[in-house]
């Protein structure tokens, strides 16, 4: 088993499906939507029919197969200030650097709760929200571990930090402001399961504006990261009782400079080659709470 996906399909039934042994070809599971047995080793059994991906790389798939988040994450982690580029890329004035700089020597990381019981988020192609206050809301790409029991890695799959850099440089102490709303988050579009530990990932990014152009792209490693994922997982299992299933996001390395700005119309891609790709459109988080009922309340 490489890789676990959820999907619904044109009945609107949610399914699994297991990447066993040719690239992009997936195995339903069958008699469960619960992607935790699978992802913690346990016995299933597979349908005859497969469900084949038009591109394996990305996990492009007909249009009869919706991809969903890979699982719902009862509650979903963040770490920040994990790479070394977070240094120069901290939000906020010449003053208040020194608070991410403290965080990037000091042996406690940071870490915050971005989510609960999967209300605000997404998985791939849904949208996205920014914060209709903020001139400053950017994506950031991220490498997200499937917790167990115990804080043991069942698996990785992308995550999408969506944050105001504006108000959470205005001050630290807004910082839940800047990182939890509506559709601040998104993970998939599956869950990778190595054989043994991988030594690094590749993770890239690309922001498309309203007319489909190319408004940035980037690219970095887990190499670059101070913080090992195994630091992180103890760290954040340290007098906190965090339900299996859950997500860590272990922080970004790619954050677009200052002259850029999410707006709605525009179109993130996140790609992992070992994962997929990760794609979501962007709207104004306040559309995503006062429209109809999406499931937020």
């Amino acid at each position: 088993m490489r890789r676990v996906i959820r999907w619904t399909d044109l009945q609107g039934v949610l399914r699994i499906g297991v990447e066993l042994e040719q690239e992009g070809s997936f195995s339903p599971v069958q008699g469960t939507d619960d992607p935790l047995p699978v992802l913690r080793g346990g016995t299933f059994e597979v349908e005859t029919d497969v469900v084949e991906a038009t591109d394996p790389k990305t996990l492009a798939f007909p249009t009869d197969v919706m991809l969903r988040t890979p699982l719902d994450p009862p509650e979903v982690w963040c770490a920040g200030v994990t790479y070394r580029s977070n240094r120069e890329a901290a939000p906020g004035d010449d003053a208040k650097p020194d608070v991410y700089d403290l965080v990037y020597a000091a042996e406690r990381p940071e870490l915050f709760l971005k989510d609960a019981l999967s209300r605000r988020t997404v998985g791939p192609f849904e949208p996205i929200g920014i914060r209709g206050d903020s001139v400053w809301n950017v994506p950031e790409p991220e490498i997200g571990l499937v917790l167990g029991e115990r804080g043991r890695i069942l698996g990785y799959t992308i995550g999408n930090d969506v944050s105001s850099r504006e108000i959470e440089g205005a001050n630290p102490l807004y910082l839940s402001q800047a990182k939890v709303y509506a559709g601040a988050c998104a993970i998939g579009p599956a869950v990778f399961v190595p054989e043994s530990e991988p030594e690094s990932f590749v993770i890239g990014m690309r922001i498309l504006d309203e007319y489909g152009v190319v408004a940035y792209e980037g690219r970095t490693t887990t190499k670059e990261m101070v913080r090992s994922f195994s630091e992180l997982v103890d760290w954040l299992l340290r007098d906190n009782p965090v339900p299996p299933g859950s997500v860590l996001l272990t922080g970004t390395g790619l954050v677009p400079p200052e002259s850029f700005t999410l707006l709605p119309g525009h179109w993130v891609e996140i790609h992992v080659p070992e994962i997929g790709t990760l794609a979501n459109p962007v709207v104004l988080a306040g559309d995503l709470v006062s429209g109809p009922d999406e499931g937020w309340y």
